[in-house]
Formats: structure tokens, sequence, C-alpha cells
């Protein structure tokens, strides 16, 4: 089973902040941190990123490409 497969099952289509930083082991805030700078990191993971109204979430296929990649 791949990692997008994994991450389909077990959350769907789309992660939220809360779930990709569970999915990462970190904080949300520290996460939210991390998005906020000009890093490397910041820059790929905020590709992933989708706004839905004022909700914030990341989709799943481009979080496991990002996984793997690493």
């Amino acid at each position: 089973m791949t990692t997008e497969e994994q991450l389909l099952e077990r959350y769907g289509p789309l992660l939220s902040l809360a779930e990709l930083s569970e999915l990462l082991k970190r904080s949300p805030d520290g996460l939210r941190i991390s998005l906020q700078s000009q890093s490397e990191f910041a820059v790929k993971w905020n590709a992933a990123k989708r706004k839905v109204g004022r909700r914030v979430y990341f989709r799943a296929t481009d979080v496991a490409g990002l996984i793997d990649e690493a």
C-alpha cells in the first residue's frame, strides 16, 4: 500500500492542520509558525495548502508526495 493510499484511507482527500501536525509529530502551533517562515520546508508544504472558506487544509496526494520525497 502506498503512502498516498494510506493517507486517503485514514484522513480522506484533505487533512486539517491538526491532522497534519499529528502525522508529522509536531504541535499545531509549531507547525503553523513553521509554515509562516520563508524556509524551504514552508515553501514546499504551503504548495499543498488549500483554503476552504477560513479553514486551511492540505491535499493528501501532495502530502504523500512530500513525505515520499523526504
